[in-house]
């Protein structure tokens, strides 16, 4: 079994998004990118996969013992997924907002499942939705030197303080 990391976070939130493989197949990285930067969050990590089985049954742990476990593993794995860790100021909870619903049709508009998805089995992204979480789903996905610390030169244009 994969050793798992946790990641410690510094003064910024941090959450873990990937772009499943629907997302991927239906070129929506670039317009998933685009909402998260136009909110103002700073990408610190990402980088495509075709996750192992053994990324996937540890990312989908929590649901080993629900009947839907193995269609869940079956899809994250079928391509490539575009996973990404995105910082800043509560974004953690800000990220759930953009996402929308994880049942595409009660999803508000305007949210990127409410806007490009339709059904549950296919709805484009995960986001974690928890510090706890988070931290989990980054230390699985990424190492700690494929994150970034850096400063967007508009950095002060994008919060206060």
């Amino acid at each position: 079994m994969a050793r798992i990391r946790r990641i410690e976070f510094m003064a910024a939130e941090r959450t873990f998004i990937a772009i499943k493989p629907d997302g991927v197949q239906r070129g929506l990285v670039g317009e998933i990118l685009g909402r998260f930067e136009r909110k103002g969050f700073k990408l610190v990590g990402l980088k495509q996969l075709t996750p192992s089985r053994e990324l996937a049954e540890n990312h989908y742990g929590v649901h080993r013992e629900r009947p839907f476990f193995a269609g869940l593993v079956d899809f994250i794995t079928s391509g490539p997924v575009v996973a990404m860790v995105w910082e800043g100021d509560g974004v953690i909870a800000s990220a759930r907002k953009l996402i929308g619903a994880t049942k595409p049709l009660e999803a508000e508009p305007g949210t990127i499942r409410g806007d490009l998805a339709i059904n549950i089995g296919r709805n484009v992204i995960h986001g974690s939705d928890a510090p706890e979480t988070a931290a989990f789903e980054i230390g699985l996905w990424f190492q700690p030197s494929e994150l970034s610390d850096w400063t967007p030169s508009d950095q002060g244009w994008r919060t206060e303080g």
